[in-house]
C-alpha cells in the first residue's frame, strides 16, 4: 500500500477522514470529479443527497479500479456539495456509509469539503475527485 494516514498529534480527530496522508508510491492517479451517473449517464437519485452521494463514491472506486487501484490509495477527496449547510452532514455520512458497504472499505483519506452554488447538471448535488497514489 503507498498511502499511510495518520491524525498527528496537535490536530483534531474526526471520525470521517484522517488529517494527514504520507504516499510512498510511485504513480500518481487523478480521477476527474464523478457525480452521480450511473453507466448510462443517467442521474441516479434525483433530489436524494444520500443517494447522490453514495453514487459519486462508487463511481469513484470504479475508476480507481480502472488504474489499478482502490480507496486504500486514496490520498486526497475533494467534495464538492450544492447549498451546503452543515445540518446536510447526516445525508452525507449516510451516502458514504452506503458506498464503504458496498466497496468493502472505509474510505477516510484526507478529505475537503466545499459549498458550491451549482454544479454542471442542475440534478446533480454532489461531486467528488480524487488524488490516489499506487505503487
Amino acid at each position: 500500500m503507498a498511502i499511510t494516514l495518520v491524525n498527528p498529534a496537535g490536530l483534531p480527530e474526526i471520525g470521517a477522514y484522517r488529517q494527514v496522508s504520507i504516499a510512498s508510491g510511485s504513480r500518481l492517479v487523478f480521477v476527474a470529479g464523478q457525480v452521480a451517473w450511473d453507466a448510462e449517464g443517467v442521474t441516479v437519485g434525483a433530489g436524494d443527497l444520500a443517494a447522490q452521494v453514495e453514487q459519486c463514491y462508487l463511481n469513484v472506486g470504479t475508476a480507481l479500479a480502472a488504474a489499478g487501484g482502490g480507496f486504500d490509495d486514496v490520498a486526497k477527496l475533494t467534495v464538492y456539495v450544492v447549498g451546503w449547510t452543515p445540518d446536510m452532514m447526516p445525508l452525507l455520512m449516510e451516502g458514504i456509509t452506503r458506498a464503504a458497504g458496498k466497496l468493502g472499505v472505509t474510505p477516510v483519506p484526507p478529505a475537503t469539503l466545499l459549498g458550491v452554488a451549482a454544479l454542471d447538471v442542475p440534478e446533480h448535488l454532489v461531486e467528488i475527485e480524487a488524488t490516489a497514489v499506487l505503487d
